[in-house]
């Protein structure tokens, strides 16, 4: 049997990347969140910020430990089954990568290990500080790596010598016509995503009545979050949407499944598209809905699929669905937030279980919404690797089918395995909750109160209490 070396390396590199890009996402936003907690502590004194810090820095050395690791082989398939990508885009794509490397993963190395084990070992100020270098460390880390992406989307600040790519425009480049809209849109995905993560742990420690002085502080900054990024991630979708539109119109008619231009285009709100026969079927549509939110007017014209060749288009069905998870979710979390919000409003967030359970089940959407979104965005740019540049099929190394399949193996094992003991020991973490920070007092600091252990104890139920399965 003859196996297609070109889709097996696509299917390797899908696989990690998917699996690889829940960590950094999450991280992003967890980083921000302990150096909020560190930074709330010194400005007040009140220890349960503490003890939550520590608590999630726990479970963020975790996540950014399987991150690690996850990520190391991506750079090397580069070399393995994407030598011709490397050769063409390597003068632009390498240095892009190498410049995340230099300036935020060493600095996220430097003060990781000090905002992992410095919190009785230096002062509170230094150890707050440090956490908020790592949070910035990370928010870098995505600006370099959005960069090199976004110009694979859009490339821009180059020129093209015997077929290679040279720069030519560094800041033409890293601030590419695709790259603040994209950089604005996974940020907050990533403050997003982890905000719903704290929200569904303080919902279910509330709802078994545990921890609950550090839940209530859980839910008030989730939902907190939420209720405010999930309508502003609307917005900049629609932005994003836009720029696509002007600079990938074939993804986005994918996007839409808008086969052919015969008047405003309706919203398909549900199809299955038949690429073979080049329509939907079992179509639910809103007529001229499409028109209006792609161009803002009624009668705005929109790319169709038979505008361009078969050759140039994506995996219609792929696109199609994977955007429209992306959006749903979307539309759910703008939905928790805002209940949320009007239930805090009436002083019963707290109490109303309901919630707490619609909350605590939460978890994993801005997850799934953020793989479903890199599927829309990867698969939507296909035939292409570097958009208009250097197609997919161009780009894989001369290696045979049977290599990329034993290694694809080797990846799903070792992946699955190392997922595995991950998600059991943060589920372990978070079965446990903030018990062993509360065990002990904050190191003192000049000017900063060390409150005795009482306060850190409010309420002897909440600290002996079977905790929630999370």
């Amino acid at each position: 049997m003859d196996l297609d070396a070109l889709l097996l390396a696509r299917l390797q590199f899908a696989f990690t990347i998917s699996f690889h890009i829940i960590f950094p996402a999450f991280t992003i936003g967890l980083s921000a969140f302990v150096a909020t907690l560190l930074v709330l502590w010194l400005r007040t004194g009140r220890e349960h910020f503490h003890r939550l810090a520590r608590f999630w820095t726990k479970i963020f050395a975790v996540s950014f430990a399987m991150g690690v690791v996850s990520g190391i082989p991506m750079s090397y398939q580069f070399g393995t089954n994407w030598s011709r990508f490397s050769e063409v885009a390597g003068n632009v794509v390498g240095p892009l990568v190498g410049y995340e490397v230099l300036s935020a993963f060493f600095l996220e190395a430097t003060f990781l290990g000090v905002m992992l084990f410095g919190w009785k070992r230096i002062p509170p100020w230094l150890h707050a500080t440090s956490a908020v270098l790592v949070a910035l460390g990370t928010a870098l880390s995505g600006f370099w790596i959005l960069s090199a992406n976004s110009w694979m989307q859009t490339p821009a600040g180059h020129e093209m010598r015997n077929g290679i790519a040279y720069p030519v425009d560094w800041l033409e480049i890293i601030f590419n016509p695709s790259f603040p809209y994209r950089f604005l849109h996974m940020m907050t995905a990533a403050y997003l995503t982890t905000s719903v993560v704290v929200l569904a742990v303080g919902a279910r420690y509330l709802l078994a009545q545990v921890y609950v002085p550090e839940a209530r502080t859980m839910v008030r900054m989730g939902l907190g979050m939420v209720a405010s990024l999930a309508p502003l991630q609307l917005l900049l979708g629609d932005l994003h949407g836009l720029n696509t539109l002007e600079h990938q119109p074939a993804k986005v008619a994918a996007m839409e499944a808008h086969w052919e231009w015969t008047g405003p285009a309706p919203l398909v709100l549900f199809a299955w598209p038949d690429q073979k026969a080049e329509r939907n079927r079992a179509e639910i549509a809103v007529p001229k809905a499409g028109s209006l939110i792609l161009t803002h007017s009624w009668t705005g014209r929109t790319p169709a699929l038979k505008d361009f060749p078969p050759d140039e288009r994506a995996d219609v069905p792929t696109v199609f669905f994977a955007f429209r998870i992306m959006v749903g979710i979307g539309l759910l979390l703008i939905a928790l937030g805002l209940t949320g919000a009007v239930l805090w409003w009436r002083k019963r967030v707290f109490e109303t279980r309901w919630y707490l359970r619609a909350a605590g089940f939460s978890w994993p959407l801005g997850f799934v919404a953020i793989v479903a979104g890199w599927v829309t965005t990867e698969c939507g740019r296909q035939p292409y690797l570097v958009y208009g540049l250097l197609r997919t099929a161009d780009s894989v190394s001369p290696v045979s089918g049977a290599s990329v399949a034993w290694s694809l193996v080797s990846f799903v094992v070792i992946y699955s395995l190392v997922f595995s003991i991950g998600i059991y020991y943060i589920r372990k973490l978070m079965r446990g909750g903030p018990r062993g920070a509360a065990q002990e007092p904050p190191p003192e600091s000049e000017g900063l109160p060390n409150r005795p252990l009482a306060v850190a104890q409010q309420g002897t139920r909440e600290t002996q209490a079977e905790p929630p399965v999370i």
